[in-house]
């Protein structure tokens, strides 16, 4: 059932309407339609180019379009000290960076978020507490998906995040050969029905298991994979299907766990202890799709290339890696990953707003990423890096 597309009118936390013009953007040759044939919606409008609201139907949510990712704390990118979290988390949401997401398997993130929220709800105004989104994951194993197991599960997410109802619950399946993620996808709108998730969303899902998915009748709101410049897969085949649909994508890895940065930029990895070390799980991982997409030498013309974009903007690599793939057709959101206490970069995120690439930019990306290879003919699908044998 096809439904109108709704504006978003809303801007940052701190300076509400009267900064929002400074947002204006053209990404109109890059926008997808607005027609569809399921009743799931986004848009983005010059007044509120920090905000998106996904729509299936009767559901929505609005979250920032640039959201705080918080695998970092699950281990592998030093310590994290519980209250030193808390407080950057409440320094993110007052620069307006209000969306947090989480997974039931990220060590202490959705405990975190649970502390976070309270603080907001005791400190914060209501208008504020609105604003703020918390996006959880489920990641169970291939066992069988009875009513009880799926509530029990959610549950224990509702408990840690400290609310009634979460706000997304986005949903990952490791075997597609068994298809219980149909069972547990209509658990979970269940749930929905019941008001203990807002939105149901799906996590690391391929085309394929996406229109088996709506055609099932669940009102999935968005797909979250793994999107950046160097891994432009969800460009080939999933974003045909959100255009068709309107589910939007959330996409992880855009900066390539920090590889897509001036840090790494004429870095020699070759020579033990001669340039920055690959030492976190994320810069690791993203390393090997480097590896997979052309190599290191490849990457560095990149990463020049970038480079020039960034200092003619007068911002950063990761701000135009982000701007790039936030640009792209059926994207209603990007991540960075936050190591909440040790490290931050809200003004390089809180830049990505402003950003407008111009086509002479798009353009040097474009020849720049071309020379790699293509990564859905190397991995597959969205998705498939975690499915494959």
């Amino acid at each position: 059932m096809p439904v109108s597309v709704h504006s978003v009118i809303a801007t940052n936390l701190v300076a509400a309407a009267s900064s929002s013009n400074r947002f204006y953007r053209n990404v109109s040759r890059r926008r997808i339609g607005s027609s569809s044939v399921v009743n799931c919606s986004v848009e983005t409008t010059k007044e509120a180019e920090r905000w998106a609201k996904l729509k299936n139907g009767n559901d929505s949510l609005e979250v920032c379009r640039v959201v705080n990712g918080m695998w970092q704390t699950s281990g592998g990118w030093g310590k994290i000290d519980r209250n030193d979290a808390v407080e950057a988390m409440l320094r993110y949401a007052d620069a307006g960076l209000s969306t947090f997401d989480m997974a039931d398997h990220y060590g202490p993130a959705e405990d975190l978020y649970g502390i976070f929220i309270n603080r907001v709800r005791r400190e914060r105004p209501p208008e504020y507490l609105e604003k703020v989104k918390g996006l959880t994951k489920w990641v169970p194993p291939p066992v069988k998906m009875t009513s009880s197991y799926v509530r029990q599960n959610i549950d224990i997410s509702r408990k840690r995040m400290d609310v009634a109802s979460l706000d997304m619950l986005q949903f990952h399946w490791w075997d597609y050969a068994n298809d219980g993620y149909l069972d547990a996808l209509k658990h979970l709108t269940d749930l929905k029905e019941e008001g203990k998730i807002k939105t149901v969303a799906l996590t690391n899902f391929d085309t394929k298991r996406l229109e088996i998915i709506l055609e099932n009748g669940i009102p999935v709101v968005s797909n979250q994979v793994q999107h950046s410049i160097v891994d432009m897969r969800p460009q080939q085949r999933m974003a045909q299907l959100c255009e068709l649909t309107g589910v939007k994508l959330i996409t992880y890895g855009t900066v390539m766990g920090g590889l897509l940065s001036e840090k790494f930029l004429d870095a020699n990895l070759t020579i033990p202890f001669a340039g920055p070390s690959l030492n976190t799980p994320s810069l690791q991982k993203y390393k090997r799709m480097v590896d997979a997409w052309g190599g290191w030498n490849l990457f560095q013309g990149l990463l020049r290339t970038m480079k020039s974009i960034a200092t003619k903007h007068g911002v950063s690599i990761p701000t135009v890696a982000v701007r790039y793939v936030l640009d792209q057709q059926g994207v209603g959101g990007s991540m960075i990953g936050v190591r909440l206490g040790l490290a931050e970069h809200i003004q390089d995120a809180n830049a990505i707003f402003s950003l407008v690439l111009d086509d002479e930019d798009v353009n040097s990306i474009q020849e720049a990423t071309k020379k790699g290879k293509n990564l859905l003919q190397v991995i597959g699908d969205c998705g498939d890096e975690y499915r494959r044998a």
